[in-house]
């Protein structure tokens, strides 16, 4: 097993990307058969409702992680949550995911900004900042 810093959750839910503010986290890829990673999100305690009902429903919800620095590229999973626990006024909020395999974060920016009509030397300049600043993608394709 190999286990990361988890620098920033975002789930997605019904094409919306809804960012999750983390006070804590990490990720662990089991390395096992079935290639599973646990993600465990530490929250505020105004996520308790929501979390809560991603696990009541027993969905698959996907989500995007950033692993080890905030440089990195989105990482794309399918998740279920296994856990909400309250521990000091916030959550622990476990997650059980699948690393979806998914066009590289360059590909899909280049698709998003085609899609709004940059192009030419607009696009190129977009391309580059936004490749520095890595806004999150909300398409996983």
């Amino acid at each position: 097993m190999k286990t990361f810093k988890l620098i920033s959750l975002q789930i997605i839910d019904d094409s919306e990307a809804l960012d999750i503010t983390l006070h804590d986290g990490l990720i662990i890829n089991k390395e096992d058969e079935r290639n599973r990673w646990l993600i465990e999100a530490y929250v505020g305690a105004n996520y308790h409702d929501f979390f809560t009902k991603l696990l009541e429903s027993e969905k698959e919800t996907p989500a995007q992680v950033v692993i080890s620095k905030k440089e990195n590229d989105p990482a794309s999973f399918t998740t279920r949550v296994l856990s909400v626990k309250k521990i000091d006024g916030r959550l622990s909020v476990l997650f059980e995911g699948f690393l979806k395999r998914s066009k590289n974060y360059a590909e899909l920016l280049l698709s998003d900004l085609i899609e709004k009509g940059l192009s030419g030397e607009e696009l190129l300049s977009e391309f580059r900042e936004k490749m520095m600043t890595k806004p999150k993608l909300t398409s996983t394709s």
